[in-house]
């Protein structure tokens, strides 16, 4: 099977999700971001909004258990205090860069990396470069907007395995930070 590969849970083992771990941050920094973007920009949804911690890309249905079963004995930092603050892009992608406990979130982010490479789900490998996607097409306005942009900021008290189906989030599971 292919990347695109069924990605709905129906029950039957072998069905392939997609899962990732991540942080969300509270709803006023959210409302605080959306606020800020212009009035005819085209962002994502505010409630996907996430800062990714580890990708595992399709995972088969019947090993979700098992992930989440890795994901518990995580060692971690405590509670986080993250903020956004301004932004770039990776080619059409719009982002927003964070402030606060980063290196602390870069931690997290390693000890979930090596619990999960530990249990045999191997993530993504790319640098970790901490941001919040906020828009998946250029939009100069939107760039414009984050450029000098700071929120305020929220303490991240837990991570969550999240399952995307069809464009949605489903947090599966959460872990205090």
């Amino acid at each position: 099977m292919g990347r695109r590969a069924v990605r709905r849970r129906t029950g039957r083992p072998g069905v392939l999700l997609s899962l990732f771990v991540a942080v969300f941050p509270d709803e006023q920094a959210r409302l605080d971001l959306k606020r800020r973007l212009p009035p005819r920009s085209r962002p994502t949804r505010p409630e996907k909004w996430h800062v990714t911690l580890a990708f595992l890309g399709d995972v088969p249905d019947d090993h979700t258990a098992d992930v989440a079963r890795a994901l518990t004995g995580t060692p971690t930092p405590g509670p986080l205090t993250l903020g956004l603050a301004g932004g770039g892009r990776f080619g059409t992608v719009l982002w927003a860069g964070l402030a606060g406990d980063v290196d602390r979130l870069a931690a997290l982010r390693e000890s979930i990396h090596t619990t999960l490479t530990k249990a045999g789900f191997p993530i993504d490998e790319r640098p970790f470069r901490p941001h919040l996607t906020v828009s998946y097409r250029f939009d100069p306005a939107i760039r414009d907007a984050l450029r000098d942009y700071t929120g305020p900021s929220w303490q991240v008290h837990d991570f969550a395995l999240v399952r995307s189906t069809t464009g949605e989030y489903h947090r599966l599971h959460t872990w205090p930070a």
